[in-house]
């Protein structure tokens, strides 16, 4: 069942799988302060929900997102210029404003389901920075990509900064974004910011094929742990790192019913049944990045 009184996306949970949609195919899916918290909201209720093995991102119409809404003009980016916005003064810290769209970015970040976006059209602003914490990114060959900060007269946003060089490396992250030109499927393709490009009408059955291969093949619980082993130790500054965290999840997963189960189906020959939930059987050091040092 959808979620009720959603206003700029669309939300629905079909046999494992969520899909979330950008919703305001009028302005091209334009990001505003409400697609923000509803974004967040969206992302708690995946975490939350057993059922929910991978998550769908996409958007409706013939935008993937077209960037922040422009609607308030020139001030759009001032933020002091927008006091008592009560949504807006939620992000203050200080004299500082958070950044809205990082909120989102570092949430998907933070995700414990796998999470693949559908990017079906233009994809600029936010509507690109967003991408970058998802697991994979399917572009329709009518897609459009543009980090376009720098001719807006602000910089990047959302975390992008530490994203996309590592997926696309620096020199391609410098000339996008010092640029802010906009480019095509098959240049995010050949250069690692999308995993494939399809016809129109086949990227939502090619992303939904990659998380049913996900939803109906693997434990969720180990699901979640490798997506955060992976994007964390990304930055780790020595495999030792990695090495401590893998000695600990490899020993609590071994020990778990759905290592028992894997080997057991795997020699029966039978699809597995994993028991163990994300909502209640994550090992006891997770989340480790919160321990001040962690041996």
């Amino acid at each position: 069942m959808p979620i009720p009184s959603l206003e700029t996306t669309l939300y629905s949970v079909d046999e494992g799988i969520a899909t979330i949609t950008l919703n305001r195919p009028d302005k091209l899916n334009a990001y505003n302060s409400t697609m923000r918290e509803e974004l967040l909201a969206l992302f708690d209720e995946t975490d939350a929900d057993d059922n929910v093995k991978a998550v769908v991102i996409t958007g409706a119409g013939r935008g993937f997102c077209a960037g922040a809404d422009l609607s308030s003009g020139g001030s759009t980016f001032d933020r002091n210029a927008r006091s008592g916005d009560l949504s807006r003064e939620s992000l203050k810290v200080g004299e500082v404003y958070r950044d809205g769209g990082g909120t989102n970015t570092l949430r998907i970040y933070k995700s414990l389901k796998p999470v693949i976006g559908a990017i079906n059209g233009a994809a600029v602003g936010i509507g690109a920075t967003m991408q970058l914490p998802m697991d994979f990114r399917l572009a329709s060959t009518e897609a459009r990509f543009g980090f376009v900060f720098a001719r807006r007269g602000i910089t990047m946003e959302a975390a992008s900064s530490w994203f996309l060089p590592r997926l696309v490396g620096m020199p391609m992250a410098l000339e996008w974004c010092m640029t802010g030109r906009i480019f095509g499927a098959e240049e995010a393709l050949k250069h690692g910011l999308v995993r494939s490009v399809h016809e129109p009408g086949e990227l939502l059955p090619a992303a939904y094929a990659l998380a049913r291969e996900i939803a109906d093949n693997t434990a969720p619980v180990s699901v979640a742990l490798t997506r955060q082993m992976l994007w964390r130790m990304s930055a780790a500054p020595h495999p030792m790192y990695a090495h401590r965290i893998d000695s600990r999840s490899i020993q609590a997963r071994g020990e778990s019913g759905d290592a028992r189960e894997g080997v057991t189906s795997f020699l029966e020959k039978r699809p597995a049944v994993f028991p163990n939930r994300v909502s209640s059987d994550m090992p006891s050091f997770y989340p480790w990045w919160d321990e001040p040092v962690f041996e």
